[in-house]
């Protein structure tokens, strides 16, 4: 397992985060013990979650992924040498669960962390991210950028600030952003610089080979800025593997969800076709290649894997003994040349 540093922070990371947004749907508490033991055993130091979890969200769910967590640490002990990363959930309509709809203020962030540490059995998060933005931009799939005057968007100044003093009260060591744009990484730099706040230390965004939109815009600022990704999708939520092409599992999450549709229309399955074969060619796995790919770029930190069971799971963290070749990269090049956004 290699370790690479979490921004401009002194953590470093695993390779490879373990992804939790299964747990509490389609992974049991055991289950989710059996994840984290084993993610452990091979190094993986870094865990990420979020108040919002499991997904899809639920009144009757919401949380109990981070409980999940929580009673394995108070188990486990030895909380401080582990990185543990959760989220603020942003706006929504079928959120109103949350805190009566979630909002990045003041009110808010201090209870969600509140509540996020309580579950967590912990004092402290080290990583402590914006789940999405509060402002009406292009994220969760949309490409274009449709301008909408903001109306009552809590300013990024005033969440940073929020952010600031939870830092400074010692119970969230560093914080980063998810789901957001070139444009709003900026603006979080900017403020940090003008007013001596905390500096966002990393992105967590949608990279795959079906979705590489962070490479526009984005993948310059996390390596010059040194905010660098925290890849979440990086399977398309299994898609990549292969498995949905012929016969698709009834348990998968994109049989049993409509929600992650988004990768599964023509143009996707098409491009999915193409880089099956071109793993079945050279002798790779189709889940392996994908998740090689994505630890082969030089602006990432780490590479959140998910799995619902343990066998994915051991061949998700085996793409660390994959070093795609050249011929490899060539034809994976060309097919996102035919492909270039199949899936946003």
């Amino acid at each position: 397992m290699q370790y690479r540093p979490l921004g401009t922070s002194d953590i470093t990371v695993s390779e490879l985060c373990l992804g939790t947004m299964t747990w509490g749907e389609q992974n049991t508490e055991a289950e989710a013990y059996s994840q984290l033991d084993m993610a452990v055993d091979h190094g993986i130091n870094f865990i990420d979650t979020a108040e919002l979890y499991p997904v899809p969200p639920g009144a009757e769910t919401q949380g109990r992924t981070e409980t999940y967590l929580g009673n394995w640490l108070a188990r486990r002990g030895s909380r401080d040498d582990l990185v543990i990363a959760t989220k603020a959930a942003g706006p929504g309509s079928e959120l109103g669960h949350i805190r009566g709809g979630p909002r990045h203020d003041r009110a808010h962030l201090e209870q969600a962390l509140h509540d996020s540490l309580q579950r967590l059995q912990t004092d402290y998060v080290d990583l402590y991210q914006i789940h999405w933005p509060m402002r009406s931009t292009n994220y969760f799939g949309k490409l274009a950028y449709e301008h909408q005057p903001e109306t009552d968007d809590t300013p990024i100044a005033e969440t940073l600030a929020v952010l600031g003093d939870l830092v400074k009260a010692g119970k969230v060591r560093t914080v980063g952003i998810s789901n957001e744009t070139p444009w709003g990484l900026m603006e979080y730099l900017r403020v940090a610089e003008r007013q001596d706040l905390p500096r966002v230390v990393s992105i967590q965004n949608p990279y795959n080979l079906l979705n590489r939109s962070f490479e526009v815009g984005l993948a310059e600022m996390a390596h010059r800025e040194q905010v660098g990704l925290l890849a979440y999708s990086p399977m398309a939520f299994g898609a990549l593997s292969g498995k949905y092409l012929e016969s698709p599992p009834a348990d998968g999450r994109l049989s049993l969800f409509s929600r992650f549709s988004r990768y599964s229309g023509e143009h996707g399955v098409a491009a999915i076709r193409a880089y099956v074969d071109i793993a079945r060619r050279h002798g790779l796995s189709p889940a392996q290649m994908a998740l090689a790919f994505v630890n082969s770029r030089g602006f990432l930190t780490s590479n959140i894997i998910g799995a619902t069971r343990l066998d994915q799971l051991e061949e998700n963290i085996a793409s660390l003994d994959i070093t795609l070749s050249e011929a490899v990269l060539v034809e994976i090049e060309a097919v996102h040349q035919r492909h270039t956004i199949p899936c946003p």
